[in-house]
């Protein structure tokens, strides 16, 4: 039996694809990089008093689904 990392992450892999699933890389911001919560503000502050905004703010309060959420 193989118990080296390598090995249980290869056999979790392939455990994951016999489910029917498959790997997907995805690129996110790093909210860690310098600037970043600045250029979350200024694109805010963008938005601010647009009325197409506003709706989907609205409509997004309306589904929002906060059972369980503190």
């Amino acid at each position: 039996m193989n118990t080296s990392i390598s090995g249980r992450v290869q056999k979790h892999r392939a455990a994951l694809r016999e489910a029917g699933l498959r790997p997907v890389q995805i690129w996110v911001p790093d909210t860690r990089r310098t600037g970043f919560a600045e250029e979350c503000r200024r694109q805010s502050l963008l938005l601010q008093d647009d009325k197409r905004e506003q709706e989907t703010t609205d409509w997004l309060e309306t589904v929002a689904d906060r059972e369980g959420w503190q």
